[in-house]
Order: structure tokens, then C-alpha cells, then sequence
């Protein structure tokens, strides 16, 4: 009996312990996305392959807001999915953990797309999630004419028809890239005069949308809009009759990354998610879920025809080409383009 007894004792000491031990072997990443960014099945399997690792997904809406948490004192946020401008930013600010591309074996299927990136070429710090431009939808059975310029969004024919992107650096971008400056100037008579022509448009255009540009379209509301090729891609497969083109004058390549924060605590962890990520049949998973170009040759492979044919899936080399990447604005500078900003959604066309 008194065996039993100091069994049934032995037992109580060290369930508990093990149940400690089982909670303390089990790691959270905090991992902040954009809302509705990936596959929900995606996180399920890889907690499903790798039990001891909990993932933790919150949402956000922006870069910026994405910054403000993260650079905060005490920020637990892991792994976070930033544009190319912030992460430039980001390294500038000894935010992000250098990448140990050896625990990431599944970066092969990317390297390529990878080092044409110029704010991360070598990938220490970022690895690409998806990527996309910026250009413009039209309905086909409104618009009759070839599309192949940012100057259509100033044609009175279109008066009311047009939606424009409610955002500072792709709206003003457009404006830009139309007058044959560069998208990311810092010259202010370059910015005003972009503005000015902003300004101009204001009686042609019905809204500055954003979400709501792709259902707009869908229904034929509108004939013409200025909007991301990922969201673009969804809407045509609702809709055949719309098309997608990115002007001859060039527009904003843009990539969306998976990156670690320096105050992570589990790196070896983190790593391990950023590599499932890269393995081609989750990575064709993601763009399928979300229709955004992936830069994983692995995953478009395994894609069907259906996404590889859809006009604003695919980024072709001659778009790339004539296509930049936004990079980090001074404060100074970014003050400038918020005025300039302000001026146009502000200003009241006269009738």
C-alpha cells in the first residue's frame, strides 16, 4: 500500500511538470498579414507538420500601420509581410533579423525573382511572398479603343466612368509616370505639377476607390479604373469582358515580403515558416487563393491554365522592364507628397 501510495504521490508530481513542460515546449510565432492574405488551410498544415510551433496571425491594413506596431517598444510581432518600401525602410532602421538562407532551403524556387530586387537583391533580409503592378482595368464592351496609355484616364468621354486608386503614392504615381517623371521624385515642381494634373482629372472621375474598384468593375459600373493586377486577375474571372494593361509610360512593380523581426525569439522557428511558405505546392496554394503573381517557379508549375492565361496573372519581361519599384521616402520628402495629396482630394472642381 504504502508502494501505491508514494506512486499515486510520484504520479501528481510529475504530470504536472509534464504538462508544464509540454506547454513551454510549444512556441507561438506572432505573425502579422494583410487581412485575408493567405490560404486559412496553409497555417492548419503547417502546425499539423510541425506540432510544437503555434501560429499566431493578426491582420493589418497598411505599411505604415504595419511599422507603427512593429517598431513600437515591446512589439511581439515575429514575422511580418511588408511591401518592398517598407522593408527598405525597415533595414534602414536595424528592424529585421538577417536571414539564415541555409534553414531556408526552399528559396531556391524564388532566388531568381529574388535578385531583381532592388531593395533587397541578395535576400538577407526578405524573401518574396507575391508580387504584382499597378495598371489599368477597362471594360472591353465600353471601351473600344486600344488601352495602352495613362492618358485615357483623361479623356472627356469617359467623364464619370473612371475610378481612380485612393492612395497617395500609386495615385500620384500614375500622374508621374504619365508627365515621363520618376515615380519616386523628390523634385518638388515635378510633384506639384503631377498634382496639378490630379487636379485636372477631378470632374472625369465617379470615385477614389479601393476595395471596392474590383466589384465596381465586376458589375460594369465603370468603364475604366486604376487598380493592383492581383485583385485585377479575380475580377476578370468574374468578369470576361473586362481586360488589363500596364501603360506604355510605366507604372509600380510591386513585391510583398515575408520577413523575421530582430527581437525575435524563435529565429530557427521563423525560418521554418518562411520555407514552408516557399515549398511550390503551398506557395501555388497562396496564389490561387489570392490570384497575385507568385514569384515561385516551383508553384507556377503546378498552376492551371485558367490563372497562367488570365491577362493580368503574369508579369511579362516587357513589363518589368519599363516598370519600378517605390523606394523609402525622406520625411522631408514624403511631407512634400502629402501636401500635394491633400491638395487634390481636397479640391473642388468648379461645374
Amino acid at each position: 500500500m504504502k508502494r501505491i501510495i508514494a506512486l499515486a504521490l510520484v504520479l501528481m508530481m510529475v504530470i504536472p511538470a509534464v504538462m508544464s513542460c509540454s506547454k513551454k515546449d510549444t512556441i507561438t510565432l506572432n505573425v502579422l498579414n494583410w487581412g485575408d492574405y493567405m490560404d486559412p488551410d496553409v497555417v492548419k498544415e503547417f502546425e499539423k507538420e510541425n506540432p510544437g510551433i503555434k501560429i499566431n496571425l493578426t491582420t493589418t491594413t497598411s505599411n505604415e500601420e504595419m511599422y507603427t506596431i512593429c517598431s513600437t517598444e515591446g512589439s511581439k510581432v515575429d514575422i511580418l509581410f511588408p511591401s518592398d518600401y517598407m522593408v527598405e525602410r525597415m533595414i534602414k532602421e536595424g528592424l529585421l533579423a538577417e536571414l539564415d538562407l541555409a534553414n531556408i532551403p526552399n528559396f531556391k524556387y524564388i532566388e531568381e525573382a529574388s535578385s531583381t530586387r532592388t531593395y533587397d537583391p541578395e535576400s538577407k533580409y526578405s524573401i518574396p511572398y507575391v508580387m504584382g503592378t499597378v495598371g489599368i482595368v477597362y471594360n472591353k464592351t465600353l471601351v473600344k479603343e486600344p488601352v495602352t496609355s495613362w492618358g485615357i484616364l483623361w479623356d472627356e468621354k469617359y467623364s464619370q466612368n473612371i475610378m481612380m486608386y485612393d492612395s497617395i503614392r500609386d495615385s500620384l504615381m500614375v500622374a508621374l509616370a504619365y508627365l515621363g517623371y520618376d515615380i519616386n521624385t523628390t523634385n518638388l515642381d515635378e510633384l506639384k505639377e503631377a498634382g496639378e494634373l490630379l487636379k485636372k482629372q477631378k470632374p472625369l472621375v465617379v470615385a477614389y476607390g479601393t476595395d471596392n474598384i474590383k466589384f465596381d468593375m465586376i458589375s460594369g459600373s465603370v468603364a475604366l479604373a486604376v487598380d493592383y493586377s492581383g485583385t485585377v486577375a479575380e475580377a476578370i474571372i468574374e468578369n470576361p469582358d473586362l481586360g488589363y494593361v500596364v501603360p506604355d509610360e510605366g507604372s509600380n512593380v510591386w513585391v510583398d515580403n515575408i520577413v523575421i523581426m530582430k527581437n525575435c525569439e524563435y529565429k530557427e522557428a521563423a525560418e521554418k515558416f518562411l520555407d514552408f511558405l516557399c515549398v511550390p505546392e503551398i506557395a501555388a496554394k497562396n496564389t490561387e487563393y489570392l490570384a497575385y503573381t507568385t514569384p515561385n517557379v516551383g508553384a507556377i508549375e503546378l498552376l492551371d491554365d485558367e490563372l497562367l492565361n488570365n491577362e493580368a496573372y503574369l508579369i511579362t519581361p516587357e513589363q518589368l522592364a519599363r516598370c519600378k519599384y517605390f523606394v523609402d521616402l525622406d520625411k522631408d520628402t514624403l511631407t512634400e507628397w502629402n501636401n500635394v495629396w491633400m491638395e487634390v482630394k481636397t479640391y473642388k472642381a468648379e461645374n
